[in-house]
């Protein structure tokens, strides 16, 4: 991870395609296209990557959650139920349909507790989100039990995950829908781009429509194709199709790469004593995109993060005090900065969340280091990198 410290020829190819036929959007254009149509190529092949009967290829993965809830009809008061770590992209993304993010705790899985996601659910719940953050997964039998029992719509956000599968099944397909991020920095990239997958007929057709203006895609002149509800823009190009056409064909050699390099790493920290690992839950395998570990105490991690750091590690780190990932930094979302006027009910739900503790959240994260895996790494540098963060984890327990 990510896809583009890998690009070659077969990247090229399927780009210059696109260039010589000249048409650049996904829809129309028939006679231009010279039998081109990259973006039906790639949701095919995401077909069979993920063993799914729909795909919906739209412009990042955040309009991949909204495409996907707006196709279930989530929309204005309903409530969703989320975890504190993710990225920022998870609550604006519900946020921009009217509905309301509620945040919960994490566990040991760094995904979705179904202890807080039970006692979180209200008459106005409508769906779960997992979000399967760096590459791995949550107790999903569990969650799915709970959403069954409470007729609630069970989604995943895989966005970091691809790769990944519990009980022999893609991450992203077990759930009502899925959902993945193809930016520039995922295991495979378009630069730009998103997917929303289901098995589901009516949910993949309103994502089709929903995603281009209400277009109805039936016939062939665009023109005179009818609009059933209304829509919005989240198109994908064939440009950006392009890059990922040729990323997903190279997904296996991605995967294999990751699984080597994190391997090497995991072996050499194994027995420090203080090191214990993420939860993979049974029957659970990772995408080994990252590699997950926690250490005693927040102090700790602290000392970890900037040991690494000084001896040459880069890509790893402790969330606790960032940004972007995690709850403890949203003061823009605690505080309402909207630039538009926020319903009463998400002000007064964004207003309940200013002063909430996430003391099981907190525990996890502030303990934690996720370290990110490179594909471009010689087996030179990963050895090295390896015997560097042993020293330093050693070193920082020791202090």
């Amino acid at each position: 991870m990510p896809g583009f410290e890998l690009f070659g020829d077969l990247e090229r190819k399927e780009v210059n395609d696109v260039l010589d036929n000249g048409v650049l959007m996904r829809y129309g254009f028939d006679g231009m296209r010279n039998g081109h149509w990259k973006a039906k190529e790639l949701e095919e092949e995401l077909q069979n990557s993920f063993k799914t009967n729909h795909v919906q290829l739209v412009s990042s993965g955040t309009a991949a959650v909204s495409v996907a809830l707006a196709s279930a009809g989530v929309g204005a008061g309903d409530e969703v139920i989320m975890p504190t770590f993710t990225f920022v992209a998870s609550f604006e993304a519900i946020m921009m349909l009217g509905a309301i993010p509620v945040l919960v705790d994490i566990d040991d899985t760094l995904t979705l507790d179904p202890k807080a996601v039970e006692n979180a659910i209200t008459d106005k719940t409508k769906a779960v989100m997992i979000v399967q953050m760096c590459g791995s997964m949550g107790n999903m039998n569990a969650l799915q039990k709970i959403c069954t029992k409470h007729n609630l719509l069970f989604v995943e956000d895989a966005c970091q995950a691809i790769g990944g599968s519990y009980e022999g099944k893609p991450l992203g397909s077990i759930a009502d829908l899925g959902c993945f991020s193809f930016d520039f920095v995922k295991t495979i990239t378009c630069g730009e781009g998103g997917a929303v997958i289901t098995n589901n007929p009516e949910y993949y057709k309103n994502a089709d429509h929903y995603s281009d203006h209400g277009h109805d895609h039936v016939g062939s002149d665009r023109g005179a194709e009818t609009h059933p509800f209304l829509g919005y823009n989240f198109r994908i190009s064939e440009l950006h199709a392009a890059v990922g056409l040729a990323q997903v064909k190279r997904l296996p050699e991605f995967i294999a790469i990751q699984k080597k390099n994190y391997t090497i790493l995991r072996e050499a920290i194994t027995g420090i004593p203080g090191v214990t690992f993420r939860k993979v839950p049974e029957g659970g395998e990772e995408s080994y995109a990252f590699l997950n570990f926690f250490l005693p105490d927040l102090e700790v991690a602290r000392k970890t993060s900037k040991a690494l750091k000084s001896n040459g590690v880069d890509v790893c780190w402790n969330y606790y005090d960032n940004n972007w990932h995690y709850i403890r930094k949203w003061d823009h979302l605690k505080s309402q900065k909207s630039l538009f006027p926020l319903s009463s009910e998400m002000k007064q739900a964004l207003e309940n969340l200013k002063n909430k503790s996430f003391e099981q959240s907190d525990h996890y994260i502030g303990r934690n280091i996720s370290c990110l895996i490179k594909l471009s790494w010689t087996d030179a540098e990963v050895k090295e990198r390896a015997s560097n963060m042993a020293s330093s984890i050693t070193k920082a327990l020791e202090s």
